[in-house]
C-alpha cells in the first residue's frame, strides 16, 4: 500500500511520543476499504506494551490538535491498546486512548482522554486484521487475536443508540454507519460506508432510499450536503428497525 502523506507526522509524532513501548501502528478504515474519500479521515490503531502516561496523552493531543484537519491535511482518529488488553481478547476491550476530531472541543477545554472499555475496538480490530496495512511494526496477527464473530456482531450494535443520539449534528455519517452496521450483521462482512450504501440501497423502501443516496454522494463527493427535502429520521429509524431484526435473527 503506497505511503499516505499524512500518515508521515503521526508517525514520527508516535515515535517521539512512545519511544520504548510502542510495538506496530496500522492503517484501517476507508484508506484501506476501497480508497479514501473527500471526507475521509486517515484511520490509525497504535498496539502499546504498557499504558500511556498522562504526559504522553497531553503530549498527543497537543500535537494532533496542530495538525488533524489543518492546512489541508484530513482529519485524524488516532486509537492505542495496550497488548495485553486485547490479547488474549475478551469483551469489551480496553481502549487506552482516543484521540478524534468530533471530540475537539473538549480536548481545547483540556480534556485528556483516558482508559475506557470500548466496544467499538471489536470491528475495529476485526478491520485492522483484514487489512493487514502495518504503517510499523509486525502483521498486525502478531500482536492481536481474532474478534469472535459474536462479539463483532455484538459491538456493532451495542453503538446503535449513541449514533442515533448524533443524528442532528452529523447526519451523513450516521446514516452510513448505520447502513454498515446493517451490512456486516446480513452479510459478516465489514465494508466501505459508500459499498455498505450500495448494499442497503437494493434492500430499503422506495421512500427511504433517496436519504441513502444523498448521504452515499456526499460521502464519495458527488453532491453537497442538504437534509431539506429529506427525512432522515425517519430512514435512520427505519435502518435501526432493521439492525435489529438481523441482530435477532
Amino acid at each position: 500500500m503506497p505511503e499516505l502523506p499524512d500518515t508521515r507526522h503521526l508517525e514520527r509524532l508516535l515515535h517521539r511520543t512512545l519511544p520504548d513501548t510502542l510495538l506496530g501502528s496500522y492503517l484501517h478504515g476507508s484508506a484501506t476499504l476501497g480508497g479514501l474519500r473527500p471526507h475521509s479521515d486517515i484511520d490509525v490503531l497504535a498496539v502499546v506494551r504498557e499504558s500511556m502516561t498522562h504526559a504522553q496523552r497531553r503530549e498527543l493531543v497537543e500535537e494532533l490538535l496542530k495538525v488533524s484537519g489543518v492546512g489541508g491535511r484530513r482529519y485524524v482518529e488516532l486509537i492505542v491498546v495496550v497488548r495485553d488488553d486485547v490479547r488474549p481478547w475478551r469483551y469489551p476491550p480496553t481502549c487506552d486512548f482516543l484521540y478524534g476530531d468530533w471530540l475537539r472541543e473538549e480536548y481545547e477545554r483540556g480534556v485528556i482522554p483516558g482508559r475506557e472499555p470500548s466496544p467499538d475496538l471489536a470491528p475495529l480490530l476485526t478491520m485492522v486484521m483484514l487489512a493487514d496495512a502495518p504503517l510499523h511494526g509486525p502483521p498486525p496477527a502478531e500482536l492481536l487475536d481474532p474478534v469472535p464473530h459474536a462479539d463483532l456482531r455484538r459491538a456493532v450494535v451495542a453503538g446503535v443508540p449513541e449514533l442515533m443520539g448524533e443524528l442532528d449534528s452529523d447526519t451523513r455519517n450516521v446514516l452510513l454507519t448505520l447502513a454498515r452496521i446493517w451490512t456486516t450483521l446480513t452479510t459478516g462482512d465489514i465494508r466501505s460506508k459508500d459499498a455498505a450504501a450500495e448494499w442497503a440501497l437494493g434492500r430499503l423502501p422506495a421512500e427511504h432510499r433517496p436519504v441513502v443516496a444523498h448521504a452515499r454522494a456526499v460521502y464519495v463527493g458527488e453532491e453537497t450536503e442538504r437534509w431539506d427535502d429529506l427525512a432522515p429520521r425517519a430512514c435512520a429509524e427505519f435502518l435501526t428497525e432493521a439492525i435489529t431484526e438481523s441482530y435477532s435473527s
